[in-house]
């Protein structure tokens, strides 16, 4: 089966050969100049010989690399005898052992699934597409390809590692010849002696790493930029064993590269940050897209003096001077991860100090860590990734309830930013250990992103960025979402989707754990715990019914290619099937068939059975991939008798992941959410307010006083639960949303809140609202995307130039894909 990329549609190419050669390692060294607003400098990778040119291969204590390279060139030898002229014909199938250690006296750990570590990028989904790059019948040389977009790429060459003083102890060759083919084999034994170095030389493997970076060049490599991707060659080299292992890249990205957004903060300070792009980093830097390829990092970004450079990186940089006005940052990772979670932003963030009262939090949190014995025999076990430097290993992280974290805001909301999230961090974390046992990294910072920032929050390896969104109206929006990217650190970058088509791994979880988090964090009795839970359910209930009803049915798909998920092409290419369609990234169907997937499954095993199963799971596979049978598999496993009353994998699939539309099993529960007692309270407040809009439509007259006598006060999910119910009203009175809004006092309440508040205003022509609209389409970018189609659906002259002056106001500086969403429902 062929498939043919279209570049006119919506995918995603992901044009990388993993399964030749496979990046092991990035250095980066950039200067960020905001004046040109282009990010310049270099980057060397180095790389290990992909799973196609190591399947046949088999080194296991007594393994050396010259049985290692022959056994690559008789299998590139095979390979290089399949002509693929087309790069657009693709090849949906490919066995894939993924990369395992080889030499250096260790057992190849790799399973047969391919897994091996994370993934955190909410648009990337793979797709097959077999972006073959040789046609070479021994004969042409071989191609490596990476991916890469809008980058001016200006020299690529070999770096000569056998130059690096003190590199001898990582030869075997006790001599070596002038002949060139033996250098070049003893440059690529360097550089796998380097990248397979163990777990607990990382600091010295730093250290080399740094010093063959910078090691002098020893050849131009050839090379051409596509649309898509970066091609490289070096004449007369053949196969994957043979090309240079470790290459350097000179290069500069452009003011419109879509990996990252220039922009200013709420200050009006310049900034630079990667946003979670569709096109994940490539504009970046070259790289390897595909989950597979995991790899560590360290860089060194230089910046005027008066910016601050925060990274995904274990370590907490400190600046620097060089020389007079600029900074140097640097940072560093160990732990294999996508090249897609390489996070940075630079600005001039100013550091929210902690208060005095973090240090009473953290020893009141500290009493429930947990100790069964369960949870310390699954630490004793070995883990199941390549080796790194793995938390889940050191006796002294397994204790961490609360990591080290920090928070960065524009100087602008230092103080909102004190109110509640300070004391949230410490809170969330902790519920979260609680809950699923070791923090897989090390430490956290929090950036409060400028408003432009298309989504609530996004969580990458050691940073999280929150949208100002969560910032006003009380802790609750702000608490939830913290918790949903705390939740990531497990599901989603330590244990990621290996098909990227199945993003409910990572976002169904994250939505299911945030509400366990949250109860937690806020200490809350069983019964309240219940009753908001259930609230909860019924309004993302009412959210998923909206969206499956205004959707593509094949978006609502959560394993759209059923038993094809996890198959690649034989050179590691696909594509991501709509992974440019610019709606993708505001639809939630993901998130919330996930979650009630996850949530029915939880009420079907009992809660502290399941919990106990996902931190079984965690412990098993954190630093891997893994796709949905895995989960679904060991979960079944552990309650044999539920397969007697037909709960499979297989019924799973069919009911919940392979089809369109609501689950049946849930079709049978959405009456129920209606009994909780918040939700009828909620209920009875309703009918109150419809019977008063009632009367005052009659008789033209209602005292301020019984009103306000009359309504209860209501929590934040409930206060959106009633405006949901009274959007639904054919009619409400101007007199009715004024007291509506001075009763709840909606202009202080949290974004979701006033969302919701603005569709009132929006659907009865409010007036004395308008300026809530405006207010929120400015600074709640993230979450006032589809206001825009409603004031223009009303085709009221005021509502639509309403529209268009918001737009004009933010268009320049707003997320691309928001931009093009809003274009189109304005012109």
């Amino acid at each position: 089966m062929e498939t043919q990329l279209d570049p006119m549609k919506d995918d995603l190419p992901l044009m990388a050969n993993t399964s030749y050669l496979l990046v092991k390692h990035y250095v980066l060294d950039l200067d960020v100049d905001f004046k040109s607003k282009v990010i310049e400098g270099i980057i060397v990778l180095f790389f290990e010989t992909g799973s196609q040119y190591r399947k046949t291969s088999s080194t296991g204590k007594g393994g050396c690399q010259s049985q290692f390279d022959e056994t690559c060139k008789m299998r590139a030898s095979e390979l290089c005898h399949t002509p693929v002229t087309n790069v657009s014909a693709c090849s949906s199938k490919m066995e894939h052992n993924d990369f395992a250690v080889c030499g250096k006296g260790e057992e190849d750990t790799s399973d047969k699934k391919g897994n091996h570590s994370n993934e955190e990028q909410a648009s990337g989904i793979s797709s097959s597409k077999d972006c073959c790059d040789i046609e070479n019948h021994g004969k042409k040389d071989f191609l490596l390809v990476l991916d890469c977009c809008d980058l001016s790429v200006l020299k690529v060459e070999e770096v000569d590692v056998a130059a690096v003083s003190g590199i001898e102890k990582f030869t075997r060759s006790a001599e070596l010849t002038n002949v060139s083919k033996e250098l070049e084999n003893l440059r690529n034994q360097i550089v796998h002696e380097l990248v397979t170095l163990p777990a607990d030389c990382w600091k010295e493997q730093l250290y080399y790493f740094t010093r063959c970076s910078q090691a002098p060049g020893c050849g131009e490599l050839l090379f051409t930029t596509g649309t898509w991707s970066l091609e490289i060659r070096k004449s007369g080299i053949q196969t994957p064993t043979d090309f240079p292992h470790a290459i350097r890249i000179w290069y500069k990205t452009k003011p419109e590269g879509r990996s990252v957004t220039w922009t200013t903060d709420q200050s009006g300070r310049p900034c630079v940050y990667t946003m979670g792009s569709p096109i994940n980093n490539r504009a970046l830097f070259p790289c390897q897209e595909p989950p597979v390829a995991l790899s560590t990092w360290q860089a060194s970004v230089r910046t005027a003096a008066g910016f601050v450079v925060l990274m995904s990186g274990e370590n907490s940089a400190e600046p620097v001077q060089l020389r007079e006005g600029i900074l140097s940052w640097y940072y560093y990772v160990t732990m294999p991860m996508p090249a897609s979670t390489f996070t940075i932003a630079v600005g001039c963030w100013q550091e929210v100090k902690q208060q005095s009262f973090t240090a009473a939090i953290q020893t009141n949190i500290e009493f429930s860590l947990p100790s069964s014995q369960a949870d310390f025999r699954w630490h004793e076990e070995i883990c199941g990734h390549v080796e790194y430097p793995c938390r889940f290993q050191n006796s002294v992280a397994r204790l961490q309830a609360v990591i080290p974290y920090r928070v960065f805001a524009p100087c602008c909301l230092m103080e909102r930013c004190g109110e509640h999230l300070l004391q949230l961090i410490p809170q969330c974390l902790s519920a979260a250990y609680i809950t699923l046992g070791t923090h897989p990294f090390s430490r956290l910072d929090v950036l409060i992103v400028p408003s432009n920032f298309s989504s609530l929050g996004m969580a990458s390896p050691h940073i999280i960025f929150l949208s100002q969104s969560v910032l006003p109206g009380g802790s609750h929006l702000c608490g939830t979402r913290l918790c949903h990217e705390i939740a990531h650190a497990w599901f989603g970058l330590a244990i990621g989707a290996r098909d990227w088509t199945e993003e409910w791994l990572s976002e169904g979880f994250a939505t299911f754990l945030e509400d366990i988090f949250w109860a937690r964090a806020q200490q809350l009795s069983h019964d309240e715990v219940k009753g908001q839970q259930e609230l909860k359910a019924l309004l993302r209930w009412r959210r998923l019914r909206d969206e499956v009803q205004n959707s593509e049915e094949e978006l609502q798909v959560l394993r759209p290619k059923k038993e094809s998920t996890g198959e690649f092409s034989e050179s590691g290419a696909s594509i991501v099937k709509h992974g440019l369609k610019a709606e993708k990234i505001f639809m939630q169907v993901h998130y919330l068939k996930g979650y009630f997937l996850l949530r029915s499954l939880a009420r079907t095993i009992g809660e502290a059975s399941y919990l106990a199963s996902l931190r079984k799971f965690v412990h098993k596979f954190h630093g891997q991939l893994v796709l949905s049978q895995d989960f679904l598999s060991m979960l079944l496993e552990d309650i044999p008798e539920q397969k007697e009353s037909g709960l499979t994998v297989e019924s799973i699939f069919q009911n919940w992941l392979d089809t369109s539309g609501i689950p049946k099993p849930l079709l049978e529960e959405g009456e129920t959410w209606k009994e909780c007692q918040l939700v009828q309270q909620v209920s009875g407040e309703v009918t109150k307010w419809i019977q008063t809009n009632q009367k005052i439509r009659k008789s033209g007259k209602k005292k301020r006083k019984q009103n306000e006598a009359v309504f209860q006060k209501l929590l934040p999910d409930q206060l959106v639960l009633l405006l949901e119910s009274l959007l639904e009203e054919k009619t409400l009175c101007p007199r009715i949303l004024q007291c509506l809004e001075k009763t709840y006092q909606l202009r202080e309440q949290d974004a979701e809140v006033r969302h919701r508040w603005c569709e009132l205003v929006v659907k009865h022509k409010y007036v004395p609202g308008y300026g809530d609209i405006e207010k929120f389409l400015r600074e709640d970018q993230a979450m006032g995307v589809y206001l825009y189609g409603e004031l223009m659906v009303n085709e009221d002259v005021k509502q639509q130039e309403l529209a268009h002056k918001c737009f004009s106001a933010v268009r320049e500086h707003m997320d691309a894909s928001s931009a093009k969403v809003v274009a189109e429902m304005l012109f």
